[in-house]
C-alpha cells in the first residue's frame, strides 16, 4: 500500500489554511521537572475541541460535485461526529451522523450545533459503524470513515508538520492512539524530514489493539473495549492505518486508567488545561515511563471534548489515584464526645473531613463502640500514611479502605 506523502500533508496544510487553527506548543515544567523539556501540543484548543476537523475537512473537501450533492454520514462517539459535522458546515454539506445511545449529552448537542442530523444508535462505536454503512449504502451518501482514508490521515499529518515547525529540536513525539489516523499521520510527516525523531502511540491498557495487531503482523480484533477513554476504545486498527504504523510508528505503549485520571488531573491543576481522558494518554504516558522518550518530548493533547459528570467522577478518581482522598473506618467508643475529639484529631493532623458515617449497627462492634467511617481530602501519600499511623497512635482501631 502507497503511504501517504510529505508532500500531501504539506498540501493539506494549506488547504486547512483558515480551517483549522494551529494550536499551541506550551512547555510543562510539572513534567519537565522529572522527565527533561516537555511540551504539550494542545489540540484540546482546536476548533469543535480536537484535531478531528483536520482530516474530516481535508475528506470532505476531496469529495466530488455529486458525492457532496448526496451528502456524507459518519459513525462516532463524539470528536469524529463533532469534526464531520463542523467540516460539512463549513464545505455546505449535508451531514448524517450515527452516535451510540450512551454519547455524551453536550457531545450530541454539540453535533447537532454544527448543523448535522444526529441519530442515536446501539451500545458503542461499532453498532453506531454498522448502521452507518448501511444508511451509506441505501441513500448513496459518502462514509466517512474516522480514521482509515488517506485523505484524513493527511489531515491529521498537519499536527506533525506544526511540531517541526514550533520545535524542530523534538527528539520523541507521543500521540494519543485508537484506530491510529492521528498518530499514523504524524509519522507520515515526520519521519521522512527527521528519521530520528520517535514516533510514539499511546493506547488505554483496557483498549490496546495495536500491540496484538502488530505482533500478528495485521489488524487484529479485540473482543471488546472498557476504559474511561473512549475518544481512543477502538476495538480493530484499519487497513489504512495500519499500513503506516507498522512502517512508520516506532513504539505503542500502554497505560493504565489510574495513569489516565492522574495526567487528566495534572493537566487540569497544573497546565490550567482542559482535555479529556483519551486527550491526556501522552501526558499519561511521559510519566509512567521516565527516561524512556528522548527529549524535548511532545506529547499530543488530542482532544478536551468530556462530559461534565464524567469530568467530575475522572477528578475523583485522579485524586484517589495520587493519593489526595483517604477513606477510613475506625471504632471508637460510645459516649458523648468521642466523635467530636475524633474529627478533632484530624483537623490538626491536617485532614479535610469530605463525610462522616456514625453507625452502632455492626456485629464486630462492641456494646459500647460504635463505627465511624470518614472520607478525607489528604495532600498526598505522604501524608495519609502520616493521618493513619497518627490515629493509631491515639489509641484508634483504624480500617484503611482501598
Amino acid at each position: 500500500m502507497e503511504l501517504v506523502s510529505v508532500d500531501r500533508i504539506r498540501a493539506a496544510r494549506l488547504l486547512l489554511a483558515g480551517v483549522a487553527r494551529q494550536t499551541p506548543l506550551e512547555p510543562s515544567r510539572a513534567l519537565a521537572r522529572d522527565h527533561g523539556p516537555v511540551h504539550l501540543k494542545c489540540e484540546n484548543l482546536q476548533r469543535a475541541g480536537s484535531f478531528k476537523v483536520r482530516g474530516a475537512y481535508v475528506r470532505l473537501h476531496g469529495l466530488s460535485r455529486v458525492q457532496r450533492t448526496r451528502g456524507v454520514v459518519a459513525a462516532s462517539a463524539g470528536n469524529h461526529a463533532q469534526g464531520v459535522a463542523l467540516a460539512a458546515s463549513l464545505l455546505n454539506v449535508r451531514a448524517t451522523v450515527f452516535m451510540p445511545e450512551a454519547a455524551p449529552l453536550p457531545k450530541i448537542a454539540a453535533t447537532r450545533g454544527y448543523g448535522a442530523d444526529v441519530r442515536l444508535h446501539g451500545e458503542g462505536l461499532e453498532d453506531a459503524l454498522a448502521v452507518a454503512r448501511r444508511f451509506a449504502a441505501d441513500t448513496g451518501a459518502e462514509l466517512i470513515h474516522p480514521f482509515d482514508h488517506p485523505d484524513v490521515i493527511a489531515g491529521q499529518g498537519t499536527v506533525g508538520l506544526e511540531v517541526l515547525d514550533q520545535l524542530p529540536e523534538v527528539g520523541s513525539i507521543l500521540v494519543p492512539t485508537g484506530g491510529g489516523g492521528l498518530v499514523s499521520g504524524i509519522a507520515a510527516a515526520v519521519k521522512p524530514l527527521r528519521p530520528e525523531v520517535r514516533v510514539v502511540g499511546v493506547q488505554a491498557e483496557r483498549a490496546a489493539a495495536w500491540p496484538p495487531s502488530l505482533a500478528e503482523g495485521r489488524p487484529v480484533r479485540l473482543p471488546g473495549t472498557r476504559t474511561m477513554a473512549d475518544g481512543i476504545a477502538v476495538r480493530e486498527p484499519g487497513e489504512v492505518t495500519y499500513a503506516h504504523v507498522s512502517a512508520l510508528v516506532d513504539e505503542i505503549v500502554t497505560v493504565d486508567e489510574e495513569a489516565l485520571s492522574r495526567a487528566l488531573l495534572l493537566c487540569l491543576e497544573r497546565t490550567k488545561l482542559l482535555v479529556e481522558p483519551a486527550g491526556a494518554a501522552a501526558v499519561a504516558a511521559v510519566a509512567r515511563y521516565p527516561g524512556r522518550f528522548p527529549p524535548p518530548v511532545v506529547a499530543v493533547l488530542s482532544g478536551g471534548n468530556i462530559d461534565p459528570l464524567l469530568l467530575l467522577h475522572v477528578i475523583q478518581h485522579g485524586m484517589t489515584a495520587a493519593g489526595r482522598y483517604l477513606a477510613l473506618r475506625l471504632r471508637i467508643p460510645d459516649r458523648p464526645g468521642a466523635l467530636a475529639g475524633l474529627l478533632a484529631l484530624v483537623g490538626r493532623l491536617g485532614g479535610n473531613v469530605l463525610d462522616v458515617e456514625h453507625s452502632r449497627i455492626s456485629g464486630l462492634l462492641a456494646v459500647d463502640e460504635v463505627e465511624v467511617a470518614l472520607n478525607l481530602e489528604t495532600r498526598g501519600p505522604d501524608h495519609r500514611h502520616e493521618v493513619v499511623a497518627a490515629l493509631r497512635e491515639a489509641g484508634h482501631t483504624v480500617v484503611e479502605e482501598p
